[in-house]
C-alpha cells in the first residue's frame, strides 16, 4: 500500500513537473513560431486614415510605417490581414494574426481583457462638420443634430456619455466604417462625425473647403494603442513588441512618423496603467 502511495506521489510530482515543463515551451512559443515563420500577422480595418486606410489601391498610412520599423527591430516581415473593425476582437482571439493594429483607444474595460503596446498618439475625441455649417461652432451645438461615429468604437462611448449631458440629446448613427460617415457629412445626411483628433484632422486637411474641425475636443484625454492577448502564450512576443516600440520612440522614430501622418508630434506615456475611462 505504502509503495502504490509512494509511486501515486511520484507520478503525480511528474506529470506536473512535466505540464510545468510544457506550458514554459508553450508560453514561449507566440514569438518562437513568429520568428520560426519570419513574419508577424497583423490584423486592422483599411478605413481609419491616417493609421490605415487606401490610396490608389495601396494600403498606406501610419501602421504601416510603424509596423515596418517593427518588423526590422524584430528580423521579420508583415503580413496585414484586413477586416471590418467589429471583426478584428474574435479574429484575434480566434489566432488569425498576432496583432491588431487599429489602433483602438485604451480604455479600462479593454485592458481587462487585452494588452496594449505603448500609445502611438493622443485619441481624445472631437467633432467634424461640414466646412461653412455655422450651426455648430462649439461641440455643444451638436445637441439635437444627427452624428456619426464608428460601431463598437471607443469614441461612440464617448459620444454618448457627451450626448446625455445636453439639453437635447444627439441622434447617434453607427456606422461600420468611419469611411461611411465622411460620405454621409459630405452629402448632408448627418450634421458630423465624432471621432479622434487625429484621424478628423488628417480628413479636414485632405478635403479643404469640405470638412472643418469644431475645436475644442471633448471628453476625457485618452489614447490610441496595438492591442495583443492579455495571456502567457503572448507575453513573449508582446514584450518583444514593446521594446521595439520603445526604442523606436526613443531614437525619433516614432515622433517622425507622427509629424508625417498628423502634422505633429504627441507627448504620449510609454504606458497607461489607468486609462480617464
Amino acid at each position: 500500500m505504502m509503495m502504490k502511495a509512494k509511486s501515486l506521489l511520484t507520478g503525480l510530482v511528474g506529470a506536473a513537473f512535466l505540464l510545468g515543463a510544457a506550458f514554459s515551451a508553450h508560453a514561449a512559443d507566440t514569438l518562437a513560431a513568429v520568428k520560426a515563420a519570419g513574419t508577424l500577422k497583423v490584423g486592422t480595418e483599411t478605413a481609419f486614415a491616417p493609421f490605415d486606410y487606401i490610396d490608389a489601391g495601396e494600403h498606406t498610412g501610419l501602421n504601416v510605417d510603424l509596423f515596418a520599423e517593427i518588423a526590422k527591430e524584430l528580423g521579420v516581415k508583415i503580413e496585414w490581414v484586413a477586416l471590418p473593425w467589429d471583426g478584428v476582437f474574435p479574429a484575434l482571439e480566434a489566432g488569425k494574426f498576432d496583432i491588431v493594429a487599429g489602433p483602438a483607444t485604451i480604455t479600462k474595460k479593454r485592458m481587462e481583457r487585452y494588452r496594449f503596446t505603448p500609445p502611438i498618439a493622443e485619441a481624445t475625441i472631437a467633432i467634424l462638420k461640414k466646412a461653412g455649417d455655422t450651426t455648430i461652432s462649439k461641440p455643444a451645438d451638436i445637441a439635437g443634430k444627427t452624428i456619426g461615429v464608428g460601431k463598437a468604437t471607443a469614441q461612440l462611448d464617448q459620444l454618448k456619455e457627451f450626448s446625455d449631458t445636453l439639453p437635447t440629446k444627439v441622434d447617434v448613427r453607427e456606422y461600420p466604417a468611419f469611411t461611411e460617415t465622411y460620405a454621409d457629412l459630405a452629402a448632408g445626411r448627418i450634421a458630423g462625425v465624432a471621432n479622434s483628433l487625429p484621424n478628423i484632422a488628417f480628413v479636414a486637411s485632405q478635403r479643404k473647403g469640405t470638412f472643418e474641425v469644431v475645436l475644442p475636443p471633448f471628453g476625457k484625454k485618452s489614447y490610441f494603442g496595438f492591442i495583443g492577448l492579455k495571456d502567457a502564450d503572448h507575453a513573449p512576443l508582446m514584450d518583444a513588441i514593446d521594446a521595439a516600440m520603445l526604442k523606436i520612440k526613443a531614437d525619433g522614430r516614432m515622433a517622425e512618423l507622427q509629424k508625417k501622418w498628423f502634422g505633429a508630434s504627441f507627448d504620449t506615456p510609454d504606458a497607461v496603467k489607468d486609462p480617464a475611462f
